[in-house]
């Protein structure tokens, strides 16, 4: 028979889709924490372990590859992320549990675990990459045995995920300086697929590696062809760079909460021609309207009413930024999208922040640029940064 975790029957509703829900890496190893710490203190084996997490779901994990000495047992819990695209989905999750002569409770991280080398994330650097709700959870479910078995002495917990470096090649750790493995993650225990909010906390946590190194000006691109095209046309420096996907808003929004002081958004007209419309999430989920405003901006610059039907006709800007070319109002169109754009941004950070625009097109390269952009890359290089 099955296994049920408790978490079959959990799902959310994504664009019409029934998608099932998960539960994170710290819930994998705060349940393997447990169930090792039960083992080592009441000498008996067992095979499942029973986990409230932070959601308020409780979970019945089923522990893998249990190993039990005098001193120490380690067993492990096998991540289930639902149906959320997810790297680490599958991966065994090991927690070593031992005695300690010291009091307390200490928790660290071993084989495939990340390691904090850059100040600005949620742990210290030196410190095992797991995170601080996933620590507090390990350590509830260690006190929570330790009090039913009379245990009053220490113990340590050591976090292993084997394979957890070449997993982590895969993720934003190396880029934000966590080093030799994966991070243990989770705010609620439970994994959401598609989560949006997980996409904006690592933007979130991007931003603040950057800051805490003394960015005061960032480089932002919405995607990898932005961080192509400053490489290959702007010859920038892509370590200070990060990218805010969809979520221009979002980011608008942090960096003014952090202090930062500008902003140079290099995009590609696909996504921010959206933003010259207002429009702050570029999903075209949640709104397109690319013909229509390439159209609007055409029709201020003077097209005719043909020339306005057929651009509303194009499927692509890059599309339309051709016929543009050929009614020979390319020149004209791109700097009020520009202005437009700088407006809306500046609306967004009620003037609190200074910004910079490059627009680009794959076919076309340069579209427009703000009259500060040398003035911002001289910000980023150099004079942006504290000492």
């Amino acid at each position: 028979m099955e296994h049920r975790t408790g978490i079959e029957d959990c799902y959310v509703i994504k664009n019409n889709k029934k998608l099932r829900m998960g539960y994170t890496t710290g819930s994998c190893a705060a349940g393997a924490a447990k169930a090792a710490a039960w083992m080592l203190l009441n000498g008996q084996e067992i095979d499942t372990v029973s986990l409230v997490t932070p959601k308020g779901i409780e979970l019945s994990l089923e522990l893998f590859d249990i190993d039990r000495k005098d001193n120490c047992v380690s067993c492990a819990v096998r991540k289930d992320g639902g149906d959320d695209p997810d790297a680490t989905n599958g991966i065994l999750v090991y927690a070593r549990v031992e005695k300690s002569p010291e009091p307390g409770i200490l928790i660290d991280g071993g084989e495939g675990v990340g390691r904090v080398t850059k100040p600005g994330l949620e742990q210290p650097v030196g410190s095992a990459a797991i995170n601080r709700v996933p620590r507090l959870m390990i350590r509830q479910g260690l006190e929570e045995i330790c009090e039913a078995a009379g245990y009053t002495g220490g113990i340590s917990v050591v976090i292993s995920i084997p394979g957890g470096a070449a997993i982590a090649q895969k993720t934003f750790n190396p880029r934000l300086g966590i080093l030799g493995g994966i991070s243990v993650l989770g705010t609620s225990g439970i994994v959401e697929p598609m989560s949006e909010a997980a996409l904006i906390r690592s933007i979130q946590v991007e931003m603040n590696m950057l800051t805490a190194a003394g960015a005061q000006y960032l480089l932002i691109t919405p995607g990898n062809y932005g961080q192509t095209f400053v490489r290959e046309q702007m010859h920038l420096d892509l370590d200070q760079a990060m990218k805010c996907s969809n979520f221009v808003g979002e980011t608008i929004d942090m960096a003014v909460e952090s202090g930062v002081k500008g902003i140079l958004f290099v995009a590609h007209i696909g996504k921010f021609i959206k933003v010259a419309g207002g429009i702050m999430n570029t999903h075209s989920r949640c709104a397109d309207s690319r013909a229509e405003l390439m159209t609007a901006f055409a029709l201020r610059a003077g097209a005719t009413l043909e020339q306005a039907k057929a651009l509303l006709d194009t499927l692509t800007t890059e599309e339309a930024v051709t016929l543009l070319e050929q009614y020979g109002l390319k020149e004209a169109v791109m700097p009020l999208i520009a202005e437009k754009i700088i407006y809306y941004l500046d609306h967004r950070a009620y003037g609190k922040l200074e910004f910079g625009l490059v627009l680009f097109s794959n076919e076309h390269g340069l579209l427009a640029m703000t009259d500060n952009v040398q003035e911002m890359i001289g910000k980023l290089e150099t004079g942006g940064r504290s000492e």
